[in-house]
């Protein structure tokens, strides 16, 4: 899947009952992470942490939904787990994606692969690790790709989705390390001639083609 293409659009069964993923989506931003197994440590301590995060995806008009291979009534029991050893248990809807077919229409599996997620292990899944970002339009904007052994980064998650939220809205982008309320760069489809009217107290420069201001508000 590329930046900038429709995100596919689906049916599934979750946690929080059948859902047609655009639909689902509505006019809000998504998250949409997978795991490739139930019951998996690194995963397990992830959805925890979303769901401790869950007010801050809120705040930014996110929704998050959850993926793994196995059934949704597994992702009940994982539930319990999850809540047990992280303290919450996910607060948001997990697919049960036993046909994979949502990791094929993803291309996190190759759509030639034949079954179900029956016997499968996490190893046979373990490109089923991915993140991504789709905005109102349903176009995806982020994609990440993690091993199994590594926990991803929400907080960078968040930080991302700052950046593209601000930069969908005004015409800049944001450099290395940015985090919300630091200076951004004017981006390079505005000409200097439409800045100046845009920001009438300058700008900058250090570079022609690196030109910083503050974040608009």
């Amino acid at each position: 899947m590329r930046i900038g293409e429709i995100a596919p659009d689906f049916q599934a069964q979750t946690t929080e009952g059948p859902i047609q993923f655009h639909q689902w989506i509505g006019d809000k931003w998504a998250v949409l992470f997978s795991h490739p197994k139930d019951f998996t440590p690194v995963c397990t301590t992830e959805l925890g942490t979303v769901a401790k995060l869950k007010g801050e995806f809120d705040k930014r008009n996110v929704k998050v939904i959850g993926l793994s291979v196995d059934p949704v009534e597994d992702h009940h029991k994982w539930a319990e787990d999850i809540r047990e050893t992280q303290g919450l248990a996910p607060n948001f809807p997990m697919i049960g994606d036993t046909d994979l077919n949502v990791s094929k229409l993803y291309e996190m599996l190759p759509v030639d692969i034949e079954g179900s997620s029956a016997g499968r292990t996490a190893m046979d899944n373990l490109t089923v690790r991915n993140v991504y970002v789709i905005g109102p339009d349903k176009r995806i904007k982020l994609v990440l790709v993690y091993p199994m052994t590594t926990g991803r980064n929400f907080d960078e998650i968040l930080r991302v989705i700052d950046s593209i939220q601000l930069t969908a809205k005004h015409r800049v982008a944001t450099p290395a390390n940015w985090k919300q309320g630091e200076d951004v760069i004017i981006a390079g489809s505005v000409k200097d001639d439409e800045a100046k009217t845009i920001y009438p107290n300058g700008w900058k420069a250090p570079r022609p083609y690196l030109r910083i201001v503050a974040q608009p508000k």
